[in-house]
Formats: structure tokens, sequence, C-alpha cells
């Protein structure tokens, strides 16, 4: 039985230890807004945050997480940081497939939160290795840029 702290709650289930988080919270815990993509890590599908830091779950074995705290797409919005993400992305709609998106919102509210105004070199590196094959890439780029001022 592995107990894990997602979104501020406790969860416990049966799961071996090296199963990827990505499927556990996808397959045994029914968090489905966190997406597989490529399953090595490279597009940012996956990304959610652990204490605080933005990785990708496709790679990162369950039972490795011990007592950190994991933060999915289902629970960023509690954030002040992730709901003024989240409020830009609907405003600019950002969203065209939508596939990616989650992985986007989570790697722009990890940026937001440790550089409040990034600059867009800042906004490149934070964002590099998120992919977004529909290419709305402009409109991210403005709605961290909206969420960082506040708006």
């Amino acid at each position: 039985m592995l107990t894990l702290t997602i979104n501020g709650e406790q969860k416990s289930f049966e799961a071996s230890a090296d199963m990827p988080l990505l499927w556990a919270l996808r397959d045994i815990l029914g968090m489905t807004g966190t997406k597989f993509g490529c399953g090595i890590a490279q597009c940012g599908a996956c990304t959610v945050h652990i204490d605080g830091k933005p990785v990708r779950s496709c790679m990162l074995a369950v039972g490795a997480l011990r007592d950190r705290s994991v933060t999915t797409i289902e629970g960023i919005g509690a954030t002040p940081v992730g709901a003024r993400v989240q409020k830009a992305w609907l405003d600019l709609e950002v969203v065209q497939c939508g596939y990616c998106q989650s992985g986007q919102i989570m790697s722009a509210t990890a940026l937001l939160t440790t550089v409040p105004n990034p600059d867009d070199s800042d906004i490149d590196a934070a964002m590099a290795g998120n992919i977004c094959r529909c290419g709305t890439y402009v409109r991210i780029r403005a709605a961290i840029k909206q969420a960082a001022s506040g708006r």
C-alpha cells in the first residue's frame, strides 16, 4: 500500500513501487487531467509538480516520491498563481486541441511561482520541452505574460 499527498489530500492505493506516477494518477486514482504523450519525458504532457517543481510523471517511479507532495492539473487552480495562469489560458483562448495544455499550464505555473515577472528568455527556458503539436506557442507566451501581470 502506497500513500501520497496529492493536491493536498492523502491518497492510499495499491501499486508496484516502480509504476510511473502518471499511471498511478490516471489508471488507479482516476485523475485523467495529466496526459500521456511520449512516454520518455520529452514532450511535457505529463508534467506535474513535486514539492512545487515541475517534473515529468511518465518516468518517475511512484515509490520514489515518499513524503513529497504532488500537485496535478486538477489541483493547480487552488493556488493563486495557478488560478491566474488558468484564467489567462481561458481569456486568450490558448487551447486548440488541448492535449498538451495541462502540462503547459503546470510548467507555466512553476515558472511564475519562482519568477513572477519573466522575460522572454525565462519563458523559453521554462517552457522548453513542452511540445504543442498545434503550435499555440504565441498564445502560450501571451498567457504567461498576462498571468504575470495579474490581469
